[in-house]
């Protein structure tokens, strides 16, 4: 299974390093040096991590052939893509990775249904959850352990105690909104908590 682990940010220096936008709680697993990523565009890749070093607070990589300023600023805005085990798990039990969150049900603690993740956005501060109601409109959950309190991956559901104004409870419906699709086709979805990889 493929998972973006990172996207590549402006040229850093003459050298060839690049800045890195890190969608991975486990950077030192996928983007260490050595490392062999596909790309999106495809047609970028496949690129070989020759060095890696944090520098004020960033992580800079250098790719193999990638040996200048000019070089580095044309892989810019590229994504970093691991292939990674579908059975694999993060190290940290708080942790998960974007394609086991995809789907699940969200609930409130009383288990009123709210929806049904359907997208994972990786933000520089936090990740959020983009969450489909029933009724067909979208709510964006902040991915922070004071709001989803729970991930139950056996029940496959996310449970929220959201703050006042987050959500419209007067929308929310006690039937979980997987009980109405469990009878509509749908198409599989792949997709890090502490969201792991947001990527991998």
């Amino acid at each position: 299974m493929q998972l973006v682990v990172a996207r590549i940010g402006r040229a850093h220096g003459i050298k060839g390093e690049v800045t890195v936008e890190v969608r991975t709680d486990e950077p030192e697993l996928r983007l260490g040096p050595g490392a062999v990523l596909a790309t999106d565009p495809a047609s970028a890749g496949p690129l070989t991590i020759e060095t890696g070093r944090v520098h004020s607070g960033r992580l800079l990589l250098r790719f193999a052939g990638v040996k200048d300023r000019t070089a580095a600023e044309a892989l810019r805005n590229i994504l970093l893509i691991a292939e990674i085990d579908p059975q694999e798990t993060p190290e940290d039990p708080e942790e998960f990775y974007d394609h086991q969150l995809m789907d699940l049900d969200v609930v409130l603690a009383d288990g009123t249904g709210i929806g049904r993740i359907t997208e994972i956005t990786h933000l520089p501060s936090q990740d959020l959850f983009i969450v489909k109601r029933p009724d067909g409109s979208e709510v964006m959950i902040p991915f922070v352990e004071e709001i989803v309190t729970e991930i139950d991956l056996e029940e496959q559901r996310a449970v929220i105690t959201p703050p006042p104004g987050l959500i419209d409870d007067s929308q929310a419906e006690v039937a979980s909104s997987r009980d109405e699709a469990d009878g509509e086709s749908g198409d599989e979805s792949d997709g890090s908590g502490k969201s792991g990889d947001g990527g991998a």
